[in-house]
């Protein structure tokens, strides 16, 4: 039986009242119906990440780096991970502090490794953040998925846990589909030959 790939599923809003957590617990139950993947949720706001950084970068301290004792789980999930799947919402037309702050803190556990997003907010649905990281993953070496989730309007457009578009299952597929095209191809080229970074 070929290995399931693991999905850590990151919820990147540790605002008081926030809606993150509902469209995780979403989309983690669409990833374990889609039967692909190992899933694990981490949720930031359970984590320890200060803003201010060590002076030296992650990227060239590697194991040296001294990252604060609470924030062991978040670095072992993200260093598991086959695929990463990221739950945002838009701040100001980009994404929160604490998830800038998570991804800052780490470099090597994002390296060719590929990430889909899953974003909600106003008229725009999140997409302004989900832009933003894009670009910001692309920098660490990581492949972004194309085909993400928005939803607009989201405090409308959810009911007890649940998108009402009838639709959002099926494009959840399709985002699963490619991520773990991505994770299965990406896991055995890492392991047939170092990433060049």
């Amino acid at each position: 039986m070929e290995k399931k790939s693991k999905l850590v599923i990151i919820v990147g809003s540790v605002r008081e009242g926030r809606f993150g957590p509902v469209v995780a617990s979403w989309v983690a139950e669409q990833a374990r119906t889609h039967g692909g993947f190992e899933v694990e949720v981490v949720d930031l706001a359970g984590i320890d990440i200060p803003l201010a950084l060590p002076a030296q970068s992650p990227k060239y301290a590697g194991e040296a780096y001294p990252r604060p004792a609470g924030m062991a789980p978040l670095t072992s999930a993200l260093e598991g991970a086959d695929a990463f799947l990221v739950v945002t919402p838009e701040y100001n037309h980009s994404y929160p502090a604490s998830l800038k702050a998570a991804v800052d803190w780490h470099f090597t556990q994002w390296t060719a490794k590929p990430v889909a997003f899953v974003s909600y907010g106003g008229a725009a649905g999140g997409r302004h953040a989900v832009l933003h990281l894009e670009n910001v993953l692309t920098e660490l070496h990581a492949v972004t998925v194309r085909d993400g989730l928005a939803f607009p309007n989201y405090f409308t457009a959810w009911q007890d846990g649940r998108p009402l578009d009838p639709a959002a299952p099926g494009y959840a597929r399709t985002l699963l589909d490619q991520l773990a095209w991505w994770a299965d191809a990406l896991r055995s080229a890492r392991a047939a030959v170092p990433y060049p970074a």
